[in-house]
Parts: C-alpha cells; structure tokens; sequence
C-alpha cells in the first residue's frame, strides 16, 4: 500500500450515560468509522487516505468530530449522510465540505 495523501480521524470515545459533555461514541461514531473505510474501499481510494478511530479529540459538544489531516480540516456533526460528500468531494478532489466544517470559535 501506497503512503496515504490523507489520514481521517474520527472520534470515538464514549462516556458514561447522562456525562455532560456527551460523547461522540453514543453518536454512532463507531458505526461513521466503519461505513468511512468501506466508502473508500468501494471508491478505491483506500491508498489514498486511511481511517483511525482516535479517543476524544476535544469538542465533545459539536460530535462526532472528523478531522483529516494533512490539511488540518476539522468537521462536526458528521453523520452518515455526510459519509459520500467527504469522500467525493475532500478525498476524491481535495475540496474541503464546508457545510461541515467546524467554526474556529469552537475551540475557545
């Protein structure tokens, strides 16, 4: 396998019941992981980016959060409706979605 252009990150880290920060893994993010790689195996583009499922990656609030590095682009709310439009269009073309990008405020 070829060294990948992108690497997707999706949080899936899961807290107790009624925490108050919620948590992206009782969002189905384990689910969004699995359906992302099988999407790039059905587009052939599994040489191009790889998925990992990484712990909590900050704002809890705003999940399940995707982020795709080289490019540093943050997503929220990702769900699997979204699962085409980030393959097709940021992996397949290098167009970031930004319907689903998350605000820089995010992070104050």
């Amino acid at each position: 396998m070829p060294k990948p252009q992108y690497h997707i990150f999706v949080c899936t880290n899961t807290r107790p019941p009624g925490h108050p920060k919620g948590s992206c893994g009782e969002k189905s993010s384990e689910e969004l992981l699995m359906n992302l790689t099988m999407g790039l195996i059905e587009r052939n583009l599994m040489g191009k980016a790889v998925v990992t499922g990484a712990t909590c990656l900050g704002p809890c609030d705003r999940g399940t959060s995707v982020v795709i590095y080289p490019d540093g682009v943050w997503y929220q709310q990702v769900g699997e409706t979204d699962i085409a439009d980030i393959l097709d269009q940021h992996i397949g073309k290098g167009e970031p979605v930004d319907r689903l990008r998350m605000p820089d405020d995010s992070w104050d």
